[in-house]
């Protein structure tokens, strides 16, 4: 893939691919783990693609527009909307399953008290683990 056109066909199809998932996360109430770790990892390809191209593209007006345009559709969709929105949401599940866990923490408990608590520190992790993932990309955002 060297020639403009190719260039600008894959750039194109990858910020499609972006475009969709936002308009997923933007309908949905309750988004998936995967479904934010998918999205978060698209974003990260797009804004290196985009990084990388800028580059090479200097000459070609049509693939400058179309990095313009993406990056503003990271910066003003993902970065401004979306992403705190998951930010906020997994806090607040993060926090909510703690109490949770903490709150049942006392005494015997049956076997399928024992199997709905796995259950919750298993949600628990994955949600803290995702959390520490897209917390690093606020990281990211913020020494830019």
């Amino acid at each position: 893939m060297t020639s403009a056109e190719d260039i600008s066909k894959m750039l194109n199809d990858e910020s499609q691919k972006l475009e969709n998932l936002l308009d997923g996360l933007d309908s949905k109430t309750d988004v998936s783990v995967h479904e934010i770790v998918e999205t978060y990892y698209q974003v990260m390809n797009v804004s290196s693609m985009c990084t990388m191209l800028k580059q090479q593209a200097e000459s070609e007006p049509s693939i400058l527009e179309k990095i313009r345009s993406t990056e503003e559709l990271i910066s003003k969709r993902f970065d401004s909307v979306i992403h705190p929105k998951i930010m906020e949401k997994l806090s607040t599940s993060v926090r909510e399953l703690t109490e949770t866990l903490q709150s049942g923490n006392t005494g015997e408990k049956s076997k399928e008290q024992t199997e709905s608590d796995a259950k919750l520190f298993e949600q628990l992790r994955q949600n803290m683990s995702t959390k520490e993932f897209v917390e690093q990309y606020q990281n990211g955002l913020s020494h830019d």
